[in-house]
């Protein structure tokens, strides 16, 4: 799946992520983002979440995510992002 493929249909849930999951996708980074995509790759996805955002809700997102994707995701809260990297993914994502 090519990066632009992911944004568009990112941006197509983007309410419904919002209401159901408490979610704003903020961008996308990573191995797509770079062309260095394998088979086995994941998709990085930058997310924020809501107040009142929980467990539940962060599992369902990711679930929803795959199977709108059709492939592994990994969602990363920005809040979460460790600051040795924190520069780096937010300078290469690719926002929506």
């Amino acid at each position: 799946m090519k990066v632009e493929e992911i944004i568009k249909i990112l941006k197509e849930e983007k309410e419904e992520i919002r209401k159901r999951y408490k979610a704003e996708i903020k961008g996308i980074f990573g191995s797509y983002v770079r062309g260095e995509e394998r088979e086995d790759s994941d998709i990085d996805i930058l997310v924020d979440f809501e107040e009142g955002a929980d467990l539940f809700h962060f599992v369902g997102l990711s679930l929803f995510l795959e199977e709108v994707l059709k492939h592994k995701v990994d969602l990363v809260p920005q809040n979460a992002l460790r600051e040795e990297i924190k520069a780096d993914v937010l300078k290469e994502a690719i926002y929506l």
